[in-house]
């Protein structure tokens, strides 16, 4: 009963965000789809020695947490494009030849990049986890990996030019093009002046998921022995993109909207590992704790 529960939870959250009020039904079927990928992604990749939804149950948890990010509809896009992307990426694994999947993968990046430039700061990331953790990258899938990148704006650019229904004289315009890359320079400033862009509510929730992910590294890795070495792979990927992505938030804190639903993504797997294969008298009174603290936070973060 626990993805049920997670998602009656996660369904009152949202109509009390005020689904029907603001319309929220392109945001609420973005979130639909990536909880249904995340299980997809768990039972694919056998993420838990068992079977369990624990994966998707946590990702609708920690969502609901963050109920002010969910209104949001491009950290919504970007969140189920990466999805998506490791859905069809991980399927590469110790295949240099899987050009097709890796197309595909970069596809989906390349398509939440046009929602959102700076998710190309990404990109030589995964290009690194393919090498280190899915042990898939070739030149014949790096260059596939450009070839996905570049299609969604190959499609872009033939929009901008092309006189579909248009005016008889219409003369094309690029510059939504290049007005869409040259917000791609990240803002530098002192750390200090990016940390005081958190409000409240963003600290709480990053430092609470960070607090649950890095529990569950530790012990994923102190029983990793006990696992498969794809899945330690697997786990090392959502590692590496989790902390990656909190970093990212420190520095750049402005990009929290779309980053933090990101880091959710990455952090589910990690959380469930340990939720799910811990069952002392401990461990147990941390997962009550938490939750408590995942509920206390979600009433917080809508008051």
């Amino acid at each position: 009963m626990t993805l049920p529960v997670a998602a009656l939870f996660g369904l009152c959250t949202w109509l009390l965000i005020g689904l029907w009020k603001y319309q929220l039904w392109p945001q609420l079927a973005c979130f639909v789809a990536s909880v249904y990928l995340l299980l997809e992604l768990s039972n694919q990749n056998a993420l838990l020695r068992i079977r369990s939804r624990m994966v998707s149950s946590t990702f609708i948890l920690l969502a609901c947490t963050a109920n002010f990010l969910l209104p949001h509809l491009t950290g919504g896009i970007v969140q189920l494009c990466f999805i998506a992307s490791f859905l069809l990426l991980f399927q590469t694994y110790q295949n240099p030849q899987a050009t097709g999947q890796t197309y595909y993968s970069f596809v989906a990046v390349g398509l939440a990049s046009i929602a959102y430039i700076h998710v190309l700061w990404y990109v030589p990331l995964l290009w690194i986890l393919m090498r280190t953790q899915l042990q898939a990258l070739s030149w014949r899938t790096w260059f596939s990996s450009l070839l996905g990148l570049a299609t969604p704006y190959w499609f872009f650019l033939l929009w901008l030019t092309m006189p579909f229904g248009r005016p008889e004289g219409w003369i094309p315009d690029l510059s939504p093009l290049g007005s869409h890359f040259s917000q791609f320079t990240p803002q530098l400033s002192s750390l200090h002046i990016h940390l005081s862009l958190l409000t409240t509510p963003s600290l709480l929730v990053l430092l609470f998921t960070l607090v649950l992910a890095v529990t569950g590294i530790v012990h994923f890795w102190q029983f990793s022995f006990e696992d498969k070495i794809r899945i330690r792979l697997l786990y090392g990927f959502f590692t590496t993109m989790t902390l990656f992505t909190a970093a990212f938030i420190l520095i750049q804190p402005q990009h929290f909207n779309v980053f933090m639903p990101l880091c959710f993504v990455c952090a589910s797997p990690l959380i469930a590992h340990v939720v799910t294969f811990t069952s002392s008298r401990l461990s147990n009174i941390l997962f009550f704790a938490a939750l408590t603290l995942a509920v206390a936070l979600t009433i917080f973060n809508f008051f």
